[in-house]
């Protein structure tokens, strides 16, 4: 799967190309269908001056703060634990799953007591702040599970070891967010030439 990779970002790229001369291509062909150029002014113009509001995106913060949890987790070893762990193991394991139960309990207090503050106006879940904030609370205790556990536990001795576990995620992310990127513009291209 590893080789077909690059492969696959090639022809999402390329896929890009061929729509902006198509695009020519058919405007040109059939002025009158609606078919916009990306090659011409306002083509130029959509692509180049809104190209950062394309990408970003909430699926895009989703996207990082997710793998830095993702990191977090795989660097503080409680996934690569021994059969038979050591009491300091044991010990950051409890203490580190009493962080995250008071992490839980903290969010369901927001959202399941009367007037809850993360439901929506008419209560509902979702379209709701509650729904826009699940992935960054879930990626927040996540991480803070994690650091407990890996100081606890030894795995982090030194503030730098909680730093590069943090960045180990997206490092360990970034083809995700070639793929992204470069659907999203596929997608948004689209879009404006037949939209």
């Amino acid at each position: 799967m590893k080789r077909l990779v690059p492969y696959i970002a090639l022809v999402l790229f390329l896929a890009e190309v061929v729509l902006i001369f198509l695009s020519w291509l058919l405007s040109a062909a059939l002025p009158n269908s609606g078919v916009r150029s990306m090659l011409s002014g306002e083509g130029i113009r959509w692509f180049l001056g809104h190209f950062g509001n394309i990408l970003g995106t909430p699926i895009l913060a989703w996207l990082l703060l997710a793998a830095i949890a993702v990191g977090c987790v795989k660097c503080c070893g409680v996934c690569a634990r021994p059969s038979a762990p050591s009491y300091r193991e044991r010990r950051a394991l409890f203490i580190g799953g009493g962080v995250l139960m008071v992490c839980v309990i903290a969010i369901l207090l927001l959202t399941i007591v009367p007037h809850p503050v993360l439901l929506s106006a008419t209560g509902n879940w979702f379209p709701s702040p509650f729904a826009y904030s699940l992935i960054p609370l879930c990626a927040f205790s996540l991480c803070l599970f994690s650091i407990v556990y890996g100081v606890i536990a030894g795995t982090f001795q030194t503030l730098r070891d909680v730093y590069e576990s943090l960045l180990y995620g997206i490092c360990w992310a970034a083809p995700c967010i070639l793929f992204y990127i470069l659907l999203v513009q596929l997608y948004e291209s689209f879009l404006f030439v037949f939209g």
